[in-house]
This record gives C-alpha cells, structure tokens and sequence, in this order.
C-alpha cells in the first residue's frame, strides 16, 4: 500500500463484484447507465472504481427511487444504486460478510450463503406441528427507520478495515433522488434495494433481535428472513408476554412492530381442535393453515400446513396474462417454451415445494391461454375452442418437458371440460 492507495482493495475484489452485479442484472440509477453502456468502457470504469476506493476518494451518487405498489394498496419505495455504485457496495459486502455472516444466528435465513427462504419456510412447518401458537411479526418501516449510530456501531465493532466503515457510513448518508428530481437527505435507515442493505439489516437485527431472543427466550424457536419473523410458542398466554417484550426491545432499538400485522396465530389440526379468531398467516409467499391432508396409510386427515399463498397465485395468475399468448400466432409452441419455461420452473420449484397441489389453479390459467394460443394459430382449430384445448391435452402427453408444469401432478387433459 502506498500514500496515495492507502486501502488494502485488490482489482480482483472489483471484478469479481462486477461480475455479480452483471449476472443479477438491474435497473439504472440516477446516471440512466445500464450494465450494457457500463461495458462500453469496462475496463476504464472498473479502474475508476478501484481507483476512487483504494484512495479513499469514492464518493457515492444519489439513489434513485423507485416506488412499487404493495399488496395492500400502498407503495413500497426501493433505492436504485448505480451500476458503478452497485459494484463499490458488493466490494465492501464480500468482506464484511466473511467477519458477520458467521457469527449470525442460525434460524436467521434471509440473504445469507448456503441460506433460503424455502429452508426457513420447511422449518416453519416443522414447528408449527409441535408448537400450538405463532407470533407472526411485522416491523413498521424496517429499512427506512433503522438508527444509523446504533448501525455504524454494530459495523465499527465488526469491520477489520477502516475503509469498510468510510464508504457504509457515505452510504447510508447518500441522498435519495425522488421521482421528482428533488433530492432528499436522509439520517436514518438504508435504502431497500441497495445491495449491502440486506446485509446491513441482518447485522442490525442480530443484535436487536436474535441475540436477544437467544438470551430472554432461550426456549422459544423462531424463523427470520430479513425482517420477516416467526416466533413458535407454546401457549396463547406466552404469545401475548412474548408479543409485549419484544415491542419494547424494538422501541430501544429505535424501531416498532406494527399493531395490525402483527398477529398472534393459533396452528389449528386434528388433535388441535378450539377455534381462534386467526388460524393462518403469510410467510415467504406461502400461506399456513389448515389443510386437508393424506398420511402414508392414505387417510386424510387436518393438518396444518403451508401453501401458495392467495397473492402469490394472484400475481402468478398477473404475470401469465401479461404474456398475450393468444396474441403470439407467429411463435412455434417451441419458441413459447423457451420463453417461458424457466418463469415457470422458478414458481414450482418454489411454491411446488409444499402441497404442490395449490398451483394446479394457474397452471390450468395457462393451458387455457396456450389453447386460445392454438385456437388462432391454426386453421383447423378455428371456432373450436374444445379441440384446442385437447389439442394442447394430446401434446402434453405426447411431450410434457415442453413445459415445467406438464411434468407436475396436473392430470392431463382435464381442461376438457373446463372451457
């Protein structure tokens, strides 16, 4: 290291980080650059990045804002970094995540290596069958709201590098740029969307949160992704004390739980038979509740379980009629498996983990679509909607790795009569 490159940042680090932010692709920021104008000049814009770092003299552009609609009828804004901005935050995340990322609570799964969100949801069921009641929590505002101090202190505690605090502390500091143009400062929280921002909440809420669950409730399991949390108790009065200390200890950590969505959640089944004004809730795009099930002896039986959840097979339902299919004659059923098969493989190797069966609704959504697709394709399929639709029933049978949902336990050919 010399005088004028006081920091210790390889031009691998930057590489490879350019390498990452390529492959999860993403919108421009405020400089409106892509990825692809980026590569127009790569090796001199990664030399600039490396550059600015290694000297200290990196400064990072404002966020862009951008606001997505919510569920329920809000608006949840996101921060767009720079390409060249993206790239600086997955430098300095690569190396605080080796010092963190260990020490991490193990029922903490949100955006952690070797970690998933479907492991934290089979852990869920797991406990949901052994433990009657769950506290379903839902912080207020989590990523806008989190202290800066209390923030930098968990960082300063952890990062080896000075460096490593300089450019989290710029970052956190950076002003967001409204859709407006207009520029507004900020003093608490990071902005959701940027990269090292998970990391950063995973730090935050591993001392808000799971130390101090470990040490006031050693007993009492939970699953955390990000600040998405359940926490498994055994009885509606432990729920409740459980509810009212973990409200305090956010309040000392600057944060709140929200009084609506956060609920207290009795796990219903066969041999758990009182009623509850809330018997289900949502978890990672799955829904658990009650459900009829079938044991190895082929008995059915009330198990409380998780599936698809209503918004996740509402925007699935979205995304296929976002597709056209029966605007799209001049394509080949080949060229519409290309297109679409791997949005299809993601949703069943997700939500087709736990009682597949829920998915069968939209995908028969998208047998229909790809019927009406055949309808106008070919000629002698016009004005009969039935035999497009068993036309697409013979070629699922005849060749079901067209597409990923002809392979699930869909029964072929039943749309025959659900035109």
């Amino acid at each position: 290291m010399s005088e004028a490159k006081p920091f210790g940042i390889s031009k691998w680090e930057v590489w490879e980080a350019y390498k990452r932010v390529k492959a999860n692709k993403g919108a421009a920021g405020v400089d409106e650059q892509s990825i692809a104008d980026f590569e127009r000049n790569l090796k001199g814009n990664l030399y600039k990045i490396w550059n600015r770092m290694s000297s200290g003299s990196y400064f990072p552009p404002p966020v862009r804002t951008v606001k997505i609609p919510k569920a329920n009828g809000g608006e949840r804004k996101l921060g767009i970094p720079t390409v060249s901005d993206r790239i600086a935050q997955v430098v300095v995340k690569l190396r605080l995540e080796l010092a963190v990322d260990p020490l991490f609570h193990p029922n903490s799964y949100g955006y952690r290596p070797g970690k998933s969100a479907l492991e934290a949801v089979g852990q869920a069921r797991q406990r949901c069958w052994r433990y009657d009641w769950i506290l379903d929590l839902d912080i207020k505002g989590f990523f806008d709201n989190i202290p800066q101090d209390l923030l930098l202190r968990a960082v300063k505690k952890h990062a080896k590098e000075q460096w490593m605090v300089l450019y989290i502390e710029r970052w956190l500091k950076a002003p967001v740029q409204e859709e407006d143009g207009q520029l507004v400062t900020r003093d608490k929280g990071t902005p959701q969307g940027g990269v090292i921002s998970p990391l950063l909440a995973n730090l935050f809420l591993h001392y808000a949160f799971d130390r101090w669950m470990a040490k006031q409730y050693p007993r009492v399991p939970f699953e955390r992704y990000a600040d998405d949390a359940i926490v498994h108790c055994r009885t509606e009065v432990e729920a409740q004390e459980v509810r009212a200390a973990i409200a305090v200890r956010l309040r000392e950590c600057g944060l709140e739980l929200h009084p609506e969505k956060t609920k207290i959640v009795y796990c219903k089944d066969d041999d758990r038979r009182r009623t509850y004004p809330n018997e289900k809730f949502d978890f990672l795009g799955y829904t658990f509740r009650p459900r009829r099930s079938k044991n190895r002896f082929e008995k059915y039986f009330i198990n409380f379980s998780p599936a698809v959840s209503d918004k996740a097979v509402k925007a699935i339902r979205a995304e296929i009629r976002s597709w056209n299919l029966h605007l799209r004659s001049d394509k080949a059923i080949d060229d519409l498996s290309r297109m679409f098969n791997p949005i299809l493989r993601g949703w069943l190797q997700y939500y087709g983990r736990y009682y597949r069966s829920a998915l069968y609704p939209p995908m028969r959504q998208l047998d229909r679509s790809l019927a009406r697709w055949a309808y106008r394709k070919y000629k002698k399929l016009r004005r009969h909607l039935r035999r497009a639709t068993h036309w697409v029933a013979r070629i699922s049978r005849r060749d079901p790795k067209l597409f990923a949902h002809w392979q699930m336990g869909v029964r072929r050919g039943s749309l025959a009569g659900a035109v």
